[in-house]
C-alpha cells in the first residue's frame, strides 16, 4: 500500500551512516575499530537498511532461535565453498545468518557487514541502498527461511517458535450453534489509531463481541434464516514469541494523503494475555510475556530511520549508563583530595601499586581498571588524555614502558609502600569508584537494555522505553518472550556458548588476524616520515638554501620510531651516509616561498623524537652547523628569507620615452633594513609604499615614513608574497602618486584601463594599458589608446570605444565622451574595446593568431600590473617564464593579438606555425624554430584544446570557420604521445591563499586516468611524499577548486569490480591545459584551496544569478493561470517498490 514511503531519512541518520559529507581519509589499510566499552558489536548500514539490522539484531538477541539456527550443521546446510559448484544444494541464507551471528558474538570489531547476507538475498546495490518495512521484511525473512530450511531438522524452527492460532466465533442467539475459523499468525497487527495502548487494543479485538441485529442479522446454517448472532476472536494457540507489529501508518481519505499516528501509545513491560485467550484455566506463568526488543521508527510516512532498544537477556554486554559516570557528586566529597579521583596518575597509581610484582601488561591494566572502577579507560579518560598506552608513554616520570610496551610498571622513585593513611585513600578511591550511585534500582542479575542504532551500540534504563510511546520517534514492532523461558546458567555472559567449532575457530582465527593488523597500525602509527636534506647538495642564493642537484637526490626520506631518541636518529643518518666526514649537525628546516631555511638545531641526543616536537614529515637539515658551500648561513626564524614582490616603473623598451609598471621578486631577510630594497634595485633613495589589502575593490597603499627606514621588514609588519611599490622621490607629472603635498592613503584616484584593438586592420599593438583618474573623460581615453595602438593613419570618426560585457565580448558603445570614468562607473582594471564593427572577409580558413604568456601570478593585487604605456612584447614577454619561479595565484589569462592567417584546411600544423612566425609582431619575439611553438585553440578568451602532432592537416582538427589560435613559446622541443596529458601545476604558498608560478607537468596515462596515477606523478614531479600532498583543479570559469582524492573510486563490494574511475568524466573531465593547484600538508593543512579573486569572481557570480532570477519570477508570474498553484500542490515520490528476497529450491 505504502510502496517506498520508508527511503531512508539522512537527516536522522545516526553518526556511523555513510554520506555524511565528510573529507575521507586514507585509512583503507587500517584494521575496523574494536567493540566499545559495551562489548556488543553494531551492524553497518549499507545506505538503506537500517530496518534489516534493526531486525537482525533483535533476532540475534533471541537466544533460543539463535541457538536453533545454530544447531544445524554444515552436514544439513552444506558449505559456502561449495556455493558455486553446479550440483551442490547450499542453503545460503542460513549459512550467512549463522556466520553474522557468530560474527556479532565473537568478533572484535565495533560493527558487522551484512554484505554476504544480503548478497544471499540477491539484492542489488539499489536494493541495498532502498529502505523498505521492516513489518514486511519480517513476513519475508521467516518465509525465506522455511524455505531455506526444507528437508533439515529445522524445517519447523518458524513456526516451532513464533507460529500461534487465532479462532474467530459467531454464535447464534437462536440456537447456540457455534461457527468458528482458525487463522495462523506469525506476527499480531494491531491498531494504533484512537487507542490508547497495546492493551487496550487486544481487548477491543479479543474480548469484546461484534452483535449482529436490526438490520445487520446474520444468516445461520443450522436454522436457515437470518438471526441474530455474536462474533468474537480469541488466541487459541500462544508461541513463545510473541511478535507485535503498531499500524502507525494510515491514509487519510478526506485529504488523500498519507500520515504518521503519533499519539500516545503504552504498551507493558510485562503482559498477562490470559484475558485474550481461548483457554484460561492453565497456570498464570503461561501466560505471561516480557519485553525484550522494541524497533522504532523516527521520521515520517515518507522517510525515517530505524533503530532498536533491545534486552540483553544473557548479559553478553557490559552495561552502564551515562549518568551513572557522574559518581563524583555523591560520594566525593568524603575524600580529602577530592582531584585524586578524577586523576588518571593517581588511580593507575594505585592499581600497580597494588600489584605484587609491580608489572602488569598493559591490556590487562585496562581490565584492572574497569573491573576496580567499574568505568573503562575509553570511557572516562580518552577524550581528555587520549589512548591508554599513549597516557602511560607521555609520562615517563612516573611509568615504565618495556621496549615493546607490552607491559609498564612503575619507577623506583614511586615504587614505595605507601603509609596506611595513603593505603586507605587508595581503597576509598578505587570504593567510591566502584560504588554504585544513588537511584540505582537495577538489579545486577538483572538483564539490561541496550540501544543499537546500526554501528553504536548505548546502554538505556528501561524506563527510556516509555519515550518511545509517542511522537515521530515512537515504537512499530515490539516483540515478548515468555516469561518462564529461562536461560542455563552456562550461557550467561557466554558468548561462545552453543556456537558451532567451525564457526568458533573461524572467529578465532579472525580475532588473530585482527589484533595482527591492529599491531601493525599500531606501530605504523608510531613511524614518522623524516625528510633529510643534505648539506653537501645545497647551495646558498637569492637569500635561502637551494638544491643544487635534482631534488630527488638532495632530499632523502627516512622512517623513524618516534619513540627512539636522537642519538639513535643521529646513529642511524651516520649509518645511512657513509660518504659523511667530520661532525653532523641536526637542524629543523623549513621549506619557505623562498627557499629553505634553517631554524634551529637539535640538541640533547637523549631527548625522544616527541619530546624534541619533531613532528611527522619534519624537514632535518643535515650539515655541519657552520656553513653550506663556502657560505656562513644564518639560522632562526629572526633570519627568515621574506619573498616580496617589488613594484617600480621601468622604461618599456629601449630608445622608449614610455614606463611600465613592473613586479619583480626578491628575497630579504626578515630582520634586514627595509632601505635595503633601494640597494637591491640599484636605484636612489626614494619613496616606498606598502600595500595592505583588506578586500579587492579596495586597494589601500600606505607610505613607509623615511624615520621608519631603518626597520627590519618584520618590525614593518611585510610577510611573504607583500608587494612593495617603489616611488622616485623626484616625480613628474607621469606619477602614480597625485600632485597633492600628501601620501595617499588609497589608489582610488589612480585607475588603469586596458584597451583592446578589435579593428580589423593590423597594428603593432593589439592591446594598451592606459592611466587614468576617476575624473578623466571618454574622450581623452580614445584618443589616447588610438595614439598608443598607432592608429594615427587609420584616425577616422567611426573609431569608437566599447565596455566589454560578462561574455567578454564588445558590450554597449561609450557614446558619452564628455562624461567621466565615475560617471559611468567604469573601475580601475576595467576593459574597453576599440572598434569599428566591419567584418572580417571571406574567404580560405582565416584564423585569427594569439600569443598566450603564461599567467603572472598575482594573488593579492588583482589588477596592477599595468604599464602606463602600450608595451605588450616588451622584454616581459620575450620568453616563456622560468620554471619554478615562485610568485601568488594566477591572474587572467592574456592572450597578445599578433594577426590573422589565411592558410588552406590541406596544409598541415607545422606550415601553419611557420605561417603564424612570419608575422611582423611574431618576428619580433624572436622565435628560433616552429618546434618551440606550442599551439592551442582559443574558447571563451582562453587556451581550450591542444592541438599535436605537427604533420596532421588541419582539416583533421576540425577547427570550424570562426576558430581562433593561440601560440605558446617554450624552452624546449616537446614530443607529447597521445596519451600524455599537459597540466599547469600550481604550488599552494603556505600560509597564504596564493600559488606560485605554473609548472608545466606531463602526464602519461597509459595505466588510466586514475586519481591515484595523477598523485603520484605531481608527488614525485615536486619530490614530495604522496600523502603529505592533496591536489586539486581548478575551474575558472566557477572560480572554484575541486580536491581530486584518490578515494574517490568507488568499489562495487559485492561485485567485486571497479567502476569507472577515470578523470576524463565527471566531476573533474580532466585536459589539456587544465590548472592543478597542490598543497603541501607538512605546512599547510587546511582544506581551502581558494584565492581571493575567486572570492570575487563567485560574488560576482551569485549577483548575476539573482539578476537572472528575479527575471525569471517576472516572466513567471505575467505568464502563471489561477489553477497552477493547485496543480503542484503534492510532492512527487519515487515509484513503488516491492520488497523479496530469492530463495533456491530444496525440496
Amino acid at each position: 500500500m505504502f510502496g517506498n514511503l520508508f527511503e531512508e531519512d539522512y537527516s536522522s541518520v545516526s553518526n556511523s551512516q555513510y554520506g555524511k559529507g565528510k573529507k575521507l581519509k586514507t585509512k583503507g589499510l587500517e584494521p575496523p575499530a574494536p567493540r566499545e566499552f559495551t562489548n556488543l558489536s553494531g551492524i553497518r548500514n549499507q545506505g538503506g537498511t537500517c530496518y534489516l539490522n534493526s531486525l537482525l539484531q533483535t533476532l540475534h538477541f533471541t537466544p533460543e532461535f539463535r541457538e536453533a539456527l545454530f544447531s544445524l550443521g554444515p552436514e544439513e546446510l552444506g558449505s559456502l565453498e561449495d556455493k558455486d559448484k553446479p550440483d551442490a544444494k547450499v542453503r545460503i541464507i542460513p549459512l550467512q545468518l549463522q556466520r553474522l551471528f557468530a560474527q556479532l558474538l565473537l568478533l572484535d570489531q565495533e560493527a558487522a557487514s551484512t554484505i554476504d547476507l544480503t548478497d544471499s538475498f540477491g539484492w542489488t546495490s539499489e536494493e541495498e541502498m532502498r529502505q523498505h518495512d521492516v513489518q514486511e521484511l519480517n513476513r519475508i525473512l521467516f518465509s525465506a527461511l522455511e524455505t531455506s530450511l526444507v528437508g533439515t531438522s529445522g524445517h519447523d524452527l518458524i513456526n516451532r517458535l513464533y507460529h500461534g492460532t487465532i479462532v474467530n466465533q459467531i454464535i447464534c442467539k437462536e440456537c447456540k450453534n457455534i461457527s468458528e475459523k482458525q487463522e495462523d499468525f506469525l506476527d499480531l497487527t494491531v491498531a494504533v489509531k484512537n487507542v490508547s495502548g497495546l492493551e487496550d487494543a487486544l481487548w477491543n479485538m479479543y474480548v469484546e463481541e461484534e452483535v449482529f441485529d436490526c438490520d445487520n442479522l446474520y444468516h445461520c446454517g443450522t436454522c436457515d434464516r437470518l438471526v441474530k448472532a455474536a462474533k468474537s476472536a480469541k488466541l487459541r494457540k500462544l508461541p513463545p514469541f510473541l511478535t507485535i507489529s503498531l499500524l502507525r501508518f494510515n491514509f487519510d481519505f478526506v485529504k488523500c494523503e498519507r500520515y504518521k499516528e503519533t499519539s500516545c501509545y503504552t504498551f507493558p513491560l510485562r503482559i498477562n494475555l490470559k484475558p485474550f485467550c481461548e483457554q484460561s484455566e492453565l497456570d498464570d506463568t503461561e501466560y505471561m510475556y516480557d519485553l525484550f526488543s522494541v524497533i522504532i521508527h523516527k521520521g515520517g510516512c515518507y522517510g525515517g530511520h530505524y533503530h532498536v532498544y533491545i534486552k540483553d537477556v544473557d548479559h553478553l554486554g557490559n552495561w552502564q549508563c551515562q549518568e551513572e559516570i557522574n559518581y563524583t557528586d555523591v560520594h566525593l566529597k568524603d575524600l580529602q583530595n577530592e582531584e585524586e579521583v578524577d586523576d588518571p596518575l593517581m588511580i593507575l597509581k594505585t592499581i600497580l601499586l597494588q600489584e605484587e610484582t609491580n608489572q602488569i601488561p598493559v591490556d590487562q591494566l585496562g581490565q584492572k581498571l574497569l573491573k576496580k572502577t567499574g568505568i573503562s579507560w575509553n570511557k572516562k579518560y580518552r577524550k581528555q588524555h587520549g589512548p591508554l598506552r599513549k597516557f602511560l608513554q607521555l609520562h615517563p616520570q612516573m611509568f615504565l614502558l618495556s621496549t615493546d610496551e607490552s607491559t609498564v610498571s612503575l619507577l623506583k622513585s614511586h615504587f614505595t609502600q605507601a603509609p596506611s593513611d595513603l593505603q586507605r585513600n587508595q581503597e576509598q578511591i578505587l570504593h567510591t569508584l566502584a560504588s554504585e550511585p544513588p537511584g540505582l534500582s537495577d538489579n545486577t542479575s538483572c538483564p539490561h537494555w541496550f540501544d543499537i542504532n546500526d554501528s553504536k551500540v548505548q546502554p538505556i534504563r528501561e524506563n527510556a522505553i516509555a519515550q518511545q510511546f509517542q511522537g515521530k520517534e515512537s515504537a512499530y514492532m515490539l516483540f515478548y518472550r515468555k516469561a518462564k523461558l529461562q536461560r542455563p546458567s552456562e550461557a550467561r555472559a557466554n558468548p561462545r556458548y552453543r556456537v558451532p567449532c567451525h564457526l568458533l575457530k573461524e572467529m578465532d582465527a579472525a580475532n588473530i588476524q585482527l589484533h595482527m593488523r591492529r599491531a601493525e597500525c599500531d606501530s605504523a602509527n608510531n613511524n614518522f616520515e623524516l625528510h633529510l636534506h643534505l648539506g653537501p647538495h645545497y647551495r646558498f642564493f637569492n637569500g635561502a638554501l637551494h638544491p643544487e642537484i635534482s631534488q630527488t637526490e638532495s632530499v632523502w626520506d627516512l622512517t623513524f620510531d618516534k619513540r627512539k631518541t636522537l642519538g639513535d636518529l643521529r646513529q642511524s643518518i651516520f649509518q645511512l651516509l657513509e660518504f659523511w666526514e667530520g661532525d653532523m649537525v641536526l637542524s629543523v628546516a623549513k621549506r619557505v616561498p623562498a627557499g629553505l631555511h634553517v631554524y634551529h638545531t637539535l640538541d640533547g641526543d637523549e631527548l625522544t623524537l616527541c619530546e624534541a616536537e619533531i613532528a611527522d614529515g619534519e624537514d632535518i637539515f643535515v650539515w655541519n652547523g657552520v656553513e653550506v658551500g663556502g657560505v656562513q648561513i644564518q639560522t632562526g626564524s629572526d633570519c627568515e628569507p621574506l619573498l616580496l614582490h617589488i613594484l617600480h616603473l621601468e622604461m618599456s623598451g629601449e630608445g622608449s620615452e614610455c614606463e611600465q609598471l613592473v613586479e619583480s621578486p626578491h628575497v630579504f631577510p626578515a630582520n634586514a633594513e627595509v632601505g635595503t630594497v633601494f640597494t637591491a634595485l640599484a636605484v636612489p633613495v626614494g619613496v616606498l609604499l606598502t600595500n595592505s589589502v583588506e578586500s579587492a575593490e579596495e586597494e589601500g597603499w600606505t607610505a613607509i615614513p623615511k624615520e621608519d627606514m631603518k626597520k627590519t621588514f618584520r618590525e614593518q609588519g611585510l610577510r611573504n608574497g607583500s608587494l612593495i611599490l617603489v616611488q622616485d622621490a623626484d616625480s613628474d607629472d607621469n606619477s602614480l602618486l597625485p600632485r597633492q603635498g600628501r601620501w595617499t592613503s588609497s589608489v582610488d584616484e589612480l585607475n588603469w584601463l586596458q584597451v583592446k584593438n578589435l579593428c580589423q586592420l593590423e597594428s603593432e599593438e593589439e592591446q594598451v594599458q592606459i592611466a587614468a583618474t576617476v575624473h578623466t573623460v571618454v574622450f581623452d581615453i580614445r584618443i589616447k589608446a588610438i595614439k598608443e595602438l598607432k592608429l594615427m593613419k587609420e584616425l577616422g570618426e567611426r573609431w569608437h570605444l566599447r565596455k566589454m560585457d560578462w561574455c567578454y565580448e564588445a558590450g554597449e558603445p561609450l557614446c558619452e565622451e564628455d562624461a567621466t570614468l565615475k560617471e559611468l562607473m567604469i573601475c580601475s582594471g576595467d576593459t574597453l574595446l576599440l572598434t569599428e564593427g566591419k567584418l572580417p572577409p571571406p574567404g580560405f580558413l582565416k584564423v585569427p593568431i594569439w600569443w598566450y604568456q603564461p599567467a603572472r601570478l598575482s594573488g593579492h593585487w588583482e589588477s596592477r600590473d599595468h604599464s602606463s604605456c602600450a608595451s605588450p612584447l616588451g622584454s616581459s614577454w620575450g620568453s616563456a617564464p622560468s620554471q619554478g619561479a615562485p610568485g601568488p595565484e594566477p591572474a587572467d589569462i592574456t592572450l597578445l593579438y599578433l594577426g590573422d592567417v589565411e592558410i588552406s584546411e590541406e596544409a598541415t600544423l607545422v606550415e601553419l606555425k611557420s605561417k603564424a612566425m612570419a608575422l611582423t609582431s611574431v618576428s619580433k619575439l624572436a622565435v628560433p624554430s616552429a618546434a618551440l611553438l606550442r599551439v592551442w585553440t582559443v574558447e571563451s578568451k582562453r587556451p581550450s584544446r591542444l592541438l599535436r602532432v605537427d604533420w596532421r592537416q588541419l582539416k583533421e582538427y576540425r577547427l570550424g570557420r570562426r576558430a581562433e589560435l593561440c601560440l605558446e613559446l617554450l624552452q624546449k622541443e616537446e614530443d607529447l604521445g597521445p596519451r600524455d596529458v599537459l597540466l599547469r601545476t600550481q604550488l599552494r604558498i603556505p600560509g597564504e591563499r596564493a600559488y606560485t608560478l605554473a609548472m608545466d607537468l606531463v602526464w602519461d596515462t597509459t595505466r588510466g586516468w586514475t586519481a591515484g596515477s595523477l598523485r603520484q606523478r605531481v608527488a614525485d614531479f615536486y619530490s614530495l611524499p604522496v600523502e603529505k600532498i592533496e591536489i586539486a583543479k581548478y575551474f575558472p570559469e566557477k572560480f572554484e577548486w575541486l580536491p581530486i582524492s584518490s578515494w574517490n573510486q568507488q568499489v562495487a563490494k559485492r561485485k567485486k569490480k571497479k567502476n569507472q574511475d577515470t578523470l576524463q568524466g565527471g566531476p573533474y573531465y580532466l585536459k589539456d591545459g587544465d590548472t592543478i593547484g597542490i598543497k603541501n600538508l607538512l605546512f599547510d593543512d587546511d582544506d581551502d584551496f581558494s584565492t581571493i579573486r575567486d572570492d570575487i569572481g563567485k560574488e560576482n557570480q551569485k549577483q548575476l544569478a539573482l539578476e537572472k532570477k528575479k527575471s525569471r519570477e517576472v516572466l513567471r508570474a505575467q505568464s502563471s493561470d489561477v489553477f497552477s498553484s493547485a496543480e503542484m500542490r503534492t510532492r512527487p515520490r519515487g515509484p513503488e517498490a516491492s520488497l523479496s528476497i530469492h530463495v533456491a529450491s530444496f525440496r
